[in-house]
């Protein structure tokens, strides 16, 4: 509050000074004149000092009128020297008279008492205004030391203040240090008290999951042993359960061989036929029956893992029927052979007329032998196949046998490296391009025939970085040749199976590469047969001694591990070869020689039908077999054999499809279904539509 009271005073100091009553030009900046004024230094008069020498020689005149001297007569000067202290400014300031005309001033040095007087009557008349002025100069002077010593007492006061400020704020420091170290120090113990709590409770807690740990291990323990004694249990279930279903299967299949020995008993009594009173073709078929039903039960116990008791039961009861009827037609024979050996002493009794009787019954013999031999080619044919083909099968059988034997070193080459690596580099350069067999493009297939063609006319071919050629070994060409036909065969059961457009493309490279290397057709010819007798057509038998995993091998069944594939599958691989058979037959490859016979046509797929009719169908293979070579080579048989082919399908549809249905249980009328719709379809229409997926001529410019 002093401080601010000592600036109050110094304002209204100033506020009542002259130059604080002074009017100032609010236009001041407009004149550089005024400015200058304002900003150049207060001066006095130049004859201000003049004025107060005249004052004070005055003043000692009127003190010492009578002009005597006095000690004090030379006060004047001191007074001036006085005024000269008081006003230090006043002969060395800056003024107009000391700076610009000091020779103005050595001149009035010289001028006469009277001239000095002359020019002092002014001065004299201002001095009261110099003295004013004098006094406001002192003022202003002694104000402004008085401002000086408050300002600097009050700098002393503020730098006290500050020095104060400074410590008071050096000791909130130190204490608010302080007081943050302890609540640091405090927060750094709670922390310390805290984690050490956590840690206690932790190891607690661990404490606890170990021994809960522990607990559950046991019970754990407890549960592994408890579920490896089930374990134990369930193998032995299962191992006493698969050991009671192969011992039933092999009930089942020792049951079939022997319905199948009995059943064989039939044929040879056929001998007694020449009775007139005896028909033994109803035990023929009832005994048939019988096999069917009894392997159909076994195909659906194999596909569904293992035979129950019911299934033997029914076996059984199937055998033991087998076994009645068996008794039973010996009884009918015996009972004909009796009555025909009364009749014959009956009539030996009759001499007379024994010898026309005896030519009577000559006569008429014959007539019955030859209905009876016209009714087994009807009905005995159902199980055997014509002599010619059947010749005609072995030779194929016997030529792939033979191709074998040729390349018996490449075949066995376990401990020849070089030999082996030939082997392996010929195989690959055999199928891969089987493999690469599609309907994308005619000129991808056309490289696809190139390449085999070359293979197997002996000129080197690249597969996989590698050059390859038929004659790095001798037995190279026998080796390739049946490892192509089997390719090929291996293909139509898997990709034609599954993609039955494929059985084109596949089927014209191979009538191609059959027209010009007669043998890989031959060889694949065998390979089908025996991956697929249906395609001859035949049905095997049973040889004496071979058990029942080999028979059902020679029906085309695959066998692994005593377990016969399913039905489905089965189906599923014979309709893909027998489509690619149908193909190959209609199909012949398009830059080949088109003057020379196709070396497997449309004649032999005309005999494998008329063969397929002449035998006894079977339940679902017969009807599926007959649907695929129909839709894929009817339409070409049509072309070809006219009336005669529609003639086939008409007595397909009138005697056939019945004798199918008559063999086929309710669960496998599906196949049958599909063919009796398509023979039905294709009458009415009187056409029979063109494959799905032909290769059409357009498809060769691709």
């Amino acid at each position: 509050m002093e401080s601010w009271q000592l600036r109050f005073d110094t304002l209204e100091a100033l506020r009542l000074s002259s130059k604080g009553r002074l009017s100032y030009c609010s236009h001041w900046q407009e004149d550089e004149a005024a400015l200058e004024g304002c900003v150049a230094p207060v001066e006095l008069s130049p004859y201000c000092g003049w004025v107060l020498d005249s004052l004070s020689g005055q003043l000692a005149q009127e003190i010492t009128p009578s002009g005597t001297s006095t000690p004090k007569q030379s006060t004047p000067l001191p007074k001036r020297t006085s005024a000269e202290k008081i006003l230090p400014g006043s002969h060395r300031s800056s003024s107009p008279l000391s700076s610009t005309e000091p020779s103005e001033t050595k001149e009035n040095d010289h001028l006469s008492p009277l001239e000095m007087n002359q020019e002092v009557v002014p001065a004299v008349l201002s001095s009261k205004v110099a003295k004013v002025e004098g006094c406001i100069r002192m003022y202003e002077e002694i104000h402004r030391l008085k401002a000086k010593e408050r300002l600097r007492q009050r700098q002393e006061e503020q730098e006290q203040m500050v020095r104060a400020a400074y410590a008071q704020a050096s000791e909130q420091l130190k204490r608010f240090d302080e007081l943050r170290e302890l609540k640091r120090h405090q927060e750094f113990q709670e922390l310390q008290e805290v984690m050490e709590k956590s840690s206690k409770e932790a190891q607690g807690q661990q404490e606890k999951l170990k021994e809960e740990h522990r607990h559950r291990a046991k019970i754990l323990n407890l549960k592994l042993r408890e579920a490896e004694q089930q374990r134990q249990r369930q193998e032995e279930l299962e191992r006493l359960r698969k050991e009671e279903g192969q011992e039933r299967l092999r009930r089942l299949y020792s049951i079939q061989e022997e319905l199948l020995q009995l059943n064989q008993q039939i044929d040879p009594n056929y001998r007694h036929k020449d009775l007139p009173r005896i028909d033994l073709s109803a035990y023929s078929n009832r005994g048939n029956q019988i096999c069917g039903l009894v392997s159909g039960l076994i195909r659906t116990t194999s596909e569904r893992g293992f035979p129950t008791q019911a299934d033997v039961a029914s076996t059984e009861r199937a055998l033991q029927e087998m076994r009645g009827l068996i008794s039973s037609m010996q009884q009918e024979i015996t009972a004909a052979l009796e009555e025909k050996k009364r009749k014959d002493e009956e009539e030996k009794k009759q001499k007379q007329k024994e010898l026309e009787k005896k030519e009577q019954m000559k006569s008429q013999t014959p007539a019955p032998a030859q209905q009876s031999g016209e009714k087994q080619q009807k009905e005995g044919l159902q199980f055997k196949t014509e002599e010619s083909i059947m010749q005609w099968y072995q030779q194929l059988q016997d030529a792939a046998e033979q191709c074998v034997a040729a390349f018996s070193e490449i075949g066995n080459c376990k401990g020849n490296t070089e030999v082996k690596k030939i082997k392996t580099n010929l195989q690959k350069a055999a199928t891969i391009p089987v493999s690469q067999i599609s309907s994308i493009s005619g000129s991808k297939l056309r490289e696809v025939f190139d390449k085999i063609n070359n293979l197997l006319s002996g000129k080197p071919v690249q597969t996989e970085g590698q050059t390859v050629s038929v004659t790095q070994h001798p037995q190279g060409l026998e080796f390739v040749c049946y490892k192509l036909a089997e390719k090929f065969v291996k293909h139509g059961e898997g990709e034609v199976s599954f993609h039955h457009d494929s059985a084109f493309p596949i089927a014209v490279v191979l009538s191609g590469i059959w027209e010009l290397h007669p043998r890989v057709g031959d060889i694949f010819l065998a390979h089908l047969h025996k991956k697929c007798p249906y395609s001859v057509p035949f049905y095997p038998a049973r040889k004496e001694g071979s058990s029942m995993e080999e028979y059902q091998r020679m029906l085309g069944y695959e066998v692994h591990d005593a377990k016969v594939e399913e039905q489905d599958h089965f189906l599923k691989r014979m309709s893909g070869m027998i489509r690619l058979y149908a193909a190959i037959i209609q199909l012949r490859w398009p830059y080949g020689n088109k003057q020379g016979a196709h070396p497997h046509g449309l004649s032999y797929g005309w005999r494998w039908l008329a063969q397929m009719l002449n035998l006894e169908p079977l339940a679902d293979v017969t009807a599926m077999l007959l649907l695929d070579f129909l839709e894929v080579c009817g339409n070409a048989l049509m072309k070809q054999y006219g009336i005669q082919f529609w003639k086939t399908m008409f007595f397909i549809q009138k005697s056939y499809i019945p004798r199918i249905e008559a063999v086929t249980s309710s669960g496998q009328m599906g196949c049958l279904s599909r063919l009796k719709n398509f023979v039905q379809k294709c009458l009415r229409a009187e056409e029979i539509p063109l494959p799905k997926g032909i290769l059409t001529p357009s498809f060769w410019r691709t």
